[in-house]
């Protein structure tokens, strides 16, 4: 009798246990199947599958034709920088290849000669022009960024505005009125508040100097403060026990944090500087104690513009250190903020 109850029981205690599935039309919950519902398993199948196609052998023939296409110009160009004047006016660059003619005269030239090329001494005046127009974007960019992301201040909102908004503002539109104001100064009525900024010698590059920093500034200030207002509060409030005031927690906190940041403004700001042309001949004249590289490689062509050996080689003269600064400077895009994350 006993028997017969318990097992009674544990049968009315497995069905009850047992989930009872609803007859076809009757009432009962339906249980959205995983596909349907848009789980993340889903969605990772979904991005699988894009990263299985666009790594078939068909999408990386096309990836490889996409590049040959890219760089075929740029080859043609560094092929015919090695090419005698002749060879270069009168056939392809591809014609090396079966009668091929090569010469360093062209380099020597750009480089070298006092009549036609003398690159050298703008070469020097580019960096002169870039290395301080970069640090100095560079660090003033990280102060203003820190303190408008982590120092209250009245109107400390509206001055990021501010900033942000001025990325708006062609740069064509101030040339004229801060050309007027290096070369007469500021004048109020009958007074004069700042000279003109006649500087000789070494300084005649501030004019240049602090034109690239103003205009590069907008940018630096925005980047930088959106990488330093992400920094975890733990770590200010940590400081601060510690006694720490905004200097130490600038040197000692933040920087170390944004080096990849600062590494990727530089770079930036040093090719924006090297290549520029516009912003040079006009705060730094065409003379050649001042000029650099991009200014005499305008007048490379000659005046006729059929001096196509001279472009040849002083583009790749001009290519060369802002690749050896991307090269050299690459790894830092791909660190984040992990090396320097807050533990536990």
């Amino acid at each position: 009798m006993s028997t017969t109850q318990s097992s009674a029981a544990e049968e009315e205690g497995g069905r009850a246990s047992s989930p009872v599935a609803p007859a076809s039309g009757g009432p009962g919950v339906r249980v959205a199947s995983p596909a349907a519902s848009g789980s993340p398993g889903s969605r990772e199948s979904a991005a699988a599958r894009v990263r299985k196609r666009l790594s078939t052998t068909t999408a990386s023939l096309v990836a490889i034709v996409i590049a040959a296409l890219w760089t075929l110009p740029t080859a043609g160009l560094f092929i015919s920088s090695f090419r005698p004047e002749q060879e270069i006016k009168t056939t392809g660059w591809w014609t090396m290849f079966t009668d091929p003619q090569l010469t360093l005269d062209n380099y020597r030239e750009v480089l070298f000669s006092a009549n036609q090329g003398q690159l050298a001494s703008y070469f020097v005046n580019s960096f002169v022009i870039t290395v301080p127009s970069t640090v100095f974007v560079v660090v003033l960019a990280a102060l203003a960024a820190y303190a408008l992301a982590w120092v209250n201040f009245p109107g400390r909102d509206w001055v990021f505005l501010g900033v942000f908004a001025l990325q708006i503002v062609p740069l064509q539109m101030s040339l004229v009125p801060l050309l007027r104001f290096f070369s007469q100064g500021v004048t109020i009525g009958d007074v004069q508040v700042l000279p003109a900024w006649d500087l000789p010698g070494a300084f005649a590059f501030t004019n240049v100097w602090v034109a690239h920093t103003i205009f590069g500034l907008p940018l630096g200030i925005f980047l930088l403060h959106n990488f330093i207002s992400q920094l975890p509060h733990s770590l200010f409030e940590a400081a601060r026990v510690d006694g720490a005031g905004h200097g130490v927690l600038f040197r000692r906190v933040v920087l170390p944090l944004i080096v990849p940041a600062l590494v990727s403004l530089a770079i930036f700001q040093f090719l924006w500087v090297w290549n520029d042309l516009l912003v040079a001949l006009i705060f730094a004249g065409g003379d050649v104690s001042t000029a650099p590289l991009t200014v005499r490689l305008a007048e490379l062509a000659g005046t006729r513009g059929n001096e196509w050996q001279r472009l040849t080689a002083g583009a790749f003269v001009s290519m060369v250190v802002p690749l050896i600064v991307f090269f050299a400077l690459q790894r830092y895009f791909v660190r984040g903020l992990l090396a320097g994350s807050v533990k536990g």
